[in-house]
């Protein structure tokens, strides 16, 4: 099966100095383990060709994973990447993701300030990039508000609203399902990463979409707020449109080249 994939992530907003975008899932956004895939920065470098003419160098921000779709910022230059940068580093942007869990929460809002570290650094593991919480980890704090919790088929899922105030690999995902509620077709944190080293061996089997619902986890960076300009800029991308049909009742349907595509992932 050939790989041919457009790249049809939607701009949000622009200037002179930076490009914001809500990347679809499971579009990469770094070229990774020498892949020949559609990427993100690929796209975005095309969009600019004459802007890099011209002397512009893209360099993303905030980095998401495969399988997280949502905002991204993108600097046009090394000027803006490293005041942008420093913005992070600060912990002056404000992050906003909704996830799909598996679930109803006990309350409606609640923060998990558990310490994670990748599990290869305390004992052997199967998945490098598989974090865990361990109270010899890196402080990690997320917020977490119920937005909306529905039954689908009998099952009881919620729509969480997250506020991740450190920026951890994977802390939204590791908090969680540390909390007993992981997120709706999560490979990694749905188990013990059984379902990961599956998709990885055979890819995306019947048995993989019995236990997962959707071939990608349920996590969309849905806003970004930072200072810029004297102000302070907010841009938002609406739920996708495969989370928003979960949730709705809809059938997920899958394409092939997207299943090919997914399998390829070099981040977790």
């Amino acid at each position: 099966m050939s790989l041919q994939v457009v790249v049809n992530f939607r701009v949000i907003d622009e200037s002179n100095d930076w490009i914001v975008v809500d990347k679809p899932a499971p579009l990469i956004v770094h070229p990774a383990n020498r892949k020949p895939e559609p990427t993100l920065l690929g796209g975005i470098e095309r969009l600019l060709a004459y802007e890099i003419e011209n002397g512009a160098c893209p360099a993303i921000v905030n980095r998401l994973d495969r399988d997280t779709s949502g905002v991204v910022l993108v600097a046009k230059h090394t000027a803006a990447a490293r005041e942008l940068g420093m913005i992070f580093e600060r912990r002056e942007a404000e992050k906003e993701y909704l996830a799909i869990v598996i679930g109803w929460p006990e309350t409606e809002a609640w923060e998990c300030a558990e310490p994670i570290l990748r599990a290869g650094d305390i004992g052997p593991s199967p998945i490098w990039v598989r974090q865990i919480v361990h109270p010899t980890g890196r402080e990690c704090r997320t917020r977490f508000h119920v937005e909306r919790r529905f039954e689908r088929e009998g099952e009881k899922f919620s729509l969480i609203r997250c506020f991740p105030e450190t920026g951890r690999m994977h802390q939204i995902r590791v908090h969680l399902a540390h909390g007993g509620h992981p997120i709706l077709g999560d490979k990694l944190y749905s188990g013990d990463g059984s379902e990961y080293l599956e998709w990885m061996a055979e890819g995306w089997t019947s048995g993989l979409k019995r236990k997962l619902r959707l071939p990608r986890h349920a996590l969309h960076a849905a806003g970004l707020r930072l200072p810029w300009g004297g102000g302070r800029t907010l841009w938002t991308a609406e739920l996708p449109d495969d989370l928003a049909d979960f949730m709705a009742g809809r059938e997920f349907v899958e394409h092939s080249d997207l299943i090919l595509w997914s399998r390829y992932d070099g981040e977790g």
